[in-house]
Order: C-alpha cells, then structure tokens, then sequence
C-alpha cells in the first residue's frame, strides 16, 4: 500500500512540476507498480488495451477530420454571422457555439479552431479580445458535459460502473447536468469577464510572419482578378488535345494555371477532387475546368472559340468564375539569393517546369509586382518569385537553399488546408457515429462505433493521407491515460482506495450523503490543478465507487461528482490545455484565472452538490 501511495505522491508532485513530459511520469510509475510487485505485467499493461484508450484514439482522428474538412468552422462561422455588431449576443453565441461543439469535439481542438473566429469578431464588433477568450476556454469544458464522449472522464466513470454491473449511462445522460454547468457559467462569467477582462488594450499589431498566408498572397499578388475558370463541354473542340498543342500562351496571351478534374458519386456526397498542374503534355478530357489567368477579353475569345463553358459554382460552392482552392497545389514565395544561379538568366532558362514541375506565377521586385510576359524576364538576386505546384514539389525546394530560400514552410501551409468538398461526407459520418452510439436499437457498442467512423472517415479521403490521420492523435494523451488507467487497479488492489474511501466517509459520512458528496467533488477538483482531469478522475471515480456502495447508496451522485471536479477546474492556466491555449492570445495573468475561474469553479460545485441528488437520487 505504502509502495502506491509514494508513487502516487510522487507521480502527482512531478505533474504539478512539469519538468518531465506527464506520459514519461505515467511510464515510470508504472514500471515502478511492476517492478514492486504491486502489479503483474498483465495488470499494468491492461491500460493499453482499455476500450476507453481505444475510443479516444478513434475520437482524435474523427475529430482531426472535422477540423481537416473545414466542418466544425464552416457551422461555427455561420452560426457566428447572427452576432452583428451586439457585445452581449456575440458573449452569448461564443458560450453557446462553443459549448455545443465541445459535446462532440475534444476541449482543446474547439479551442483551436474557436479562437481566430472569435478575435476577428471581436475585433469586427470593437470588444476586447480578452473579455471573450476565457469565456471560450471555459466553454469548452462546460459543453463537454453535455455528452458521453464530450470529456474523457465522461467516458472514465461510464467504464467504472459498468465493470462494477451497473447499468450503463446513454449517450446524453450528461445533458441535464451539461445544461445546468452552461447556464451557471453563462451567468457567472457575465459580469466577471466584463469587470476584470474587458480593461486591457487589444494590441492589434501582433507578430509579423514571415510566410504569408495562401489568402494574403493570392490578394496581394492580385491573381484573382486575371483568374477565369471554364469547364471542357461534350462538344468542345478542346478534348483530346495537349496544352502544348493549343499554343494558348501564343495566340491569346494567356497562362493555364491549374486543370481540375473532379467526380461525384452517391448524389454528389462522394465527391473527389484532383488537381494538375497544366504541363505541355496535360491531355484535357471532357468535365475538366481549366484556371487561365490572363486579360478577360483573351479569356472570353478562348473560351469561345472552342465551346467552353463557365462553371456555375467552384469547388467549394462559391458563385462566379474566380477562385482558387489549395486542395493538392499550392502556392509559396521563394526569395533569390544574390549568389544564386539564376542571377542573370531569363526565367523560361531557369528550369524550375523541368526540374521541378513547378510554375513561377509573379515576380516581387524593390515593390513592383511582374506578371505579365514572365518568360522573358531577367532575373535579379532578390527577387521573391511566386511559385506555383504540389505542396511536395513545392517543399522540394527545401534542398538547394544556396540558391534561393523558401519563406515558410510549405507542408505546414498544406495541412492547414481544408479539404471542404469532404465537409458533406464527414458531417454524414460523424451523424452516423452519434446515431449508433444514441439509440439503443443499434447493437453496436459505443467503441465499435467511434472505430467505425474514423477508419471511414481515413477510407473516405477526409483525411489526405493516412499519417495526416496518424498527426492528429495526441499521445502524449493516450500513453498518459493507458499508463494511468492500472493505478487504480494498484489503489484496489493493495487496500489504499479502501483505506481512502473509509477517511472520507469516517470524516464526512456522519454528516450526510451531501457532505460527502461535497468531499468527492472538492477532492477531485483539487487533485485535478496538480494532475491531468482524466488521471484524477481515473483515480478518484474507485474511490467514490466504494465510498456510495460502503453506506448503501447509489454510485452515480458520486461518480457524476468526479466527473465534474475532474472537468470544471478553471482556477489556473496550467489546469487544462484550453486554459492554457489562451493565456497568452487573451494576455491574462495567473491571477486572472483565480480572479474568474476560482469563483465559478466554486459556484458550479456548490449548485452540483444540492442538483445532483436531484437528478440522480441517492
């Protein structure tokens, strides 16, 4: 017993610390358990195999795909349009939306993608980013109580009682308690984020970067306003031949910039889309849309001379003919060295097509912008040449540094490209998800049916790869909870979860189920500022298992009370990773967090402990 609790002590001592990686702590304590005796190899491997470590793995990647779709913004950007110009409608759809997402998306992932909308809003309706930011981050965990899968230890008290035959929560079982967390913290937050967050002065400069982004150089090299778009029609007199053999750059003046293929099936809900960059020997076939830039008239007389047609929509659902998507290519700046090579040399001498099959589609020169006739121009170290290509051709780049730099990085740029075409299909596959793990008549169990969506979710092309898919599991997260899931196995086993649950109930027994309820949750909420919410509430949910069964009462009051103390904790910017996400956007201090968070995390623990007995009788 005294070998566990050490380890525990210890584990919990370098947690708060945070000198080590928390997993590496999970890790060593468990080899510790095994090394001691206290655990056999079986037990303290037996995490790695848990459904729960299982269906998280399974939530990061359906979670990755909704983010890498553009899904989860698309719905939270226009559910953000009906704010206007309102401080109090905009606080109240940022706790709404946010809460909303969290119930399916991990706390940290809508934290992620919440807080560019929200600065930008602020920023459009003239409020103080920082009265809005830890609104957010709170949110977040507020509406992860709406759900089963919503917080991990959600899913860690579910597994507790049903290995102790208990009969299983459903999927929104969370919701009463989830609704009751937003609407305390809704009126909480309030007034305290107005008095002592909206002070202090948004400093709208911010850091430049040194890589523009795909928008700001499509704007600044002015792209689209040369850009049209036509598709190649069953009679065009354009199927069949090469780019070469048009000689479009010749006879019209124009340059091919992108061809699309793209392939609809199940009415449009699979759809796929590929794009080429145009080389000599592209073959056009009929349905592909080609991207010219060049003078309008030329582009019209093109289009017309060989039957084309303009697409109604582009890929992603916008009117007209301009617009340009990043799906496979891209787009970069590259700035020559005064040593390069291709000082002095035409560009159409450069090499960049043969080597590379990359185009140059502008050239920056002392302020001036090139982008007509490229082919003749001689190039000067210096100059930023805008390249177009693949995201890989593109990071090929990379390799001859001696000659040019590349301003940013390129396959970092891709990721954060979102596949939106797949938006529909996601939305489909995480609706089936949600069906299957809510309605009972499914016989399909709730990890069966998050394994299920996130291999369809990978097979489907939501993701572009497989290792895109991979990227998206944090598991620091999974080894931390794999690793910490037999501690509680060791707490049993040696008598130290007893000998807990005795102090608690000796000490708070004799005054009321309440009391001791009371217990459960300021002890989970306490341990939760030192130790990640899923370890405590790995640890503590034994514990308030045995507490409620030792004096006759029902679990589920205290089990719902670990959940709580291990999710509400909002007294410090290290306790959960949205805590942390904005501190440094919002500028706040330590003693922000204790200013705001400790009052509602207090508030939300005193309501809890007269509502819970309400909607889950002792």
């Amino acid at each position: 017993m005294y070998i566990t609790l050490i380890t525990l002590a210890v584990c919990a001592l370098l947690f708060a610390v945070g000198k080590i990686r928390s997993d590496v702590v999970a890790l060593c304590a468990l080899i510790v358990l095994m090394v001691s005796g206290v655990l056999t190899p079986d037990e303290a491997l037996s995490g790695f195999s848990n459904s729960v470590v299982i269906m998280m793995v399974g939530l990061f990647v359906v979670g990755g795909a909704i983010f890498q779709t553009g899904l989860a913004k698309m719905i939270s950007g226009r559910i953000m349009q009906l704010a206007g110009a309102s401080e109090l409608r905009l606080f109240l759809l940022v706790m709404a939306v946010t809460s909303a997402i969290g119930a399916f998306v991990s706390n940290t992932g809508t934290v992620a993608l919440m807080l560019p909308i929200v600065v930008s809003l602020a920023a459009r309706a003239h409020v103080s980013s920082s009265r809005l930011l830890m609104p957010l981050a709170f949110a977040s965990s507020l509406g992860g109580m709406l759900t089963l899968i919503g917080t991990p230890p959600n899913l860690v008290i579910q597994d507790v009682l049903t290995e102790a035959g208990y009969e299983p929560l459903s999927f929104f079982a969370f919701t009463p308690v989830g609704l009751i967390c937003i609407a305390v913290g809704i009126i909480v937050l309030l007034p305290l984020s107005k008095w002592l967050l909206a002070k202090r002065a948004d400093n709208e400069k911010g850091e430049r970067m040194k890589a523009k982004s795909l928008e700001q150089l499509v704007s600044e090299y002015h792209i689209a306003d040369n850009l049209t778009r036509y598709t190649v029609g069953r009679g065009s007199k354009i199927k069949g031949k090469t780019i070469v053999e048009l000689d479009i750059q010749q006879r019209y003046g124009l340059t091919v910039l992108e061809v699309r293929r793209e392939t609809s099936r199940q009415k449009g809900l699979i759809k796929n889309v590929n794009q080429m960059i145009a080389g000599p020997r592209t073959v056009l076939q009929e349905n592909d849309i080609i991207y010219l830039t060049g003078e309008k008239s030329s582009a019209e007389r093109f289009a017309e001379d060989y039957a084309l047609t303009a697409p109604e929509k582009t890929a992603n659902g916008e009117d007209g003919q301009t617009g340009l998507d990043f799906y496979d290519i891209g787009m970069a700046e590259i700035v020559l060295l005064p040593t390069s090579r291709l000082v002095g040399r035409l560009l159409k001498e450069s090499g960049f097509r043969s080597k590379y099959s990359i185009n140059i589609v502008g050239i920056r020169r002392k302020g001036e912008y090139i982008m007509d006739d490229l082919a003749d121009v001689r190039l000067h170290g210096g100059d930023v040449l805008l390249v177009q290509g693949t995201w890989a051709n593109i990071s090929r780049l990379s390799n001859e540094e001696e000659n040019w730099v590349v301003l940013g990085q390129p396959l970092e740029q891709a990721a954060k490209v979102t596949l939106d075409y797949k938006a529909p299909l996601a939305a489909v596959i995480m609706l089936l998800m949600i069906a299957m793990m809510v309605f009972d008549f499914i016989p399909v169990a709730p990890v069966t049916a998050v394994m299920i969506a996130a291999v369809l979710m990978v097979l489907t092309g939501c993701f572009r790869n497989v290792e895109a898919a991979y990227k998206t599991i944090n598991w620091e997260s999974i080894v931390l909870i794999a690793a910490m899931l037999p501690m509680s196995v060791a707490l049993e086993k040696t008598g130290a979860s007893t000998m807990i649950s005795h102090t608690l109930v000796s000490g708070l027994g004799a005054f009321g189920p309440l009391a001791l309820l009371a217990g459960i949750y300021f002890t989970t909420s306490l341990l939760t500022m030192f130790i990640s919410n899923t370890a405590t509430a790995v640890l503590m949910a034994p514990i308030a298992m045995t507490s409620a069964t030792e004096i006759g009462l029902s679990p589920y009051p205290f089990l719902f009370a670990v959940t709580l103390g291990a999710s509400m904790c909002f007294a410090s910017p290290f306790a959960t990773p949205p805590n942390a996400l904005v501190m440094q956007a919002g500028r706040y201090t330590f003693m922000d967090y204790v200013k705001v968070g400790l009052p509602l995390q207090l508030i939300i623990g005193v309501v809890m402990v007269f509502a819970l007995p309400l909607l889950f009788p002792f």
